[in-house]
């Protein structure tokens, strides 16, 4: 296994395709996670971090369209995750450049 930290901050940066494209923001990281867990060192556990939380952001997403309906919380509620899902990436790139583990807030362990 070869160390490769910009590779990680890459994968963690990938996250913010969604931006540019509109989506990819699973898909991406996903594919990078995939083909190199087995090569670069950390990029399991880098991986499964990010997986996980762009899944949790899904399903916090789907829980905030029937809240919508409740004096516009789901609105706020949207709002919030679009600023912690372009913050935290950002911040887990420096961490990854730094050799330093991931942390995201509110992710859900669907991967472990």
């Amino acid at each position: 296994m070869r160390q490769d930290n910009q590779l990680l901050v890459i994968t963690h940066l990938s996250q913010l395709i969604t931006l540019i494209t509109g989506f990819g923001s699973l898909i991406l990281p996903l594919i990078l996670w995939l083909t190199q867990k087995d090569k670069v060192y950390q990029m399991d556990e880098h991986g499964k971090n990010i997986v996980n939380f762009q899944l949790s952001l899904i399903v916090y997403c789907l829980l905030c369209i029937p809240l919508i309906l409740f004096f516009g919380l789901g609105i706020l509620g949207f709002i919030i995750l679009g600023i912690i899902s372009v913050i935290f990436p950002i911040i887990n790139a420096i961490k990854a450049s730094r050799g330093e583990n991931p942390t995201y807030p509110l992710s859900l362990n669907f991967i472990s």
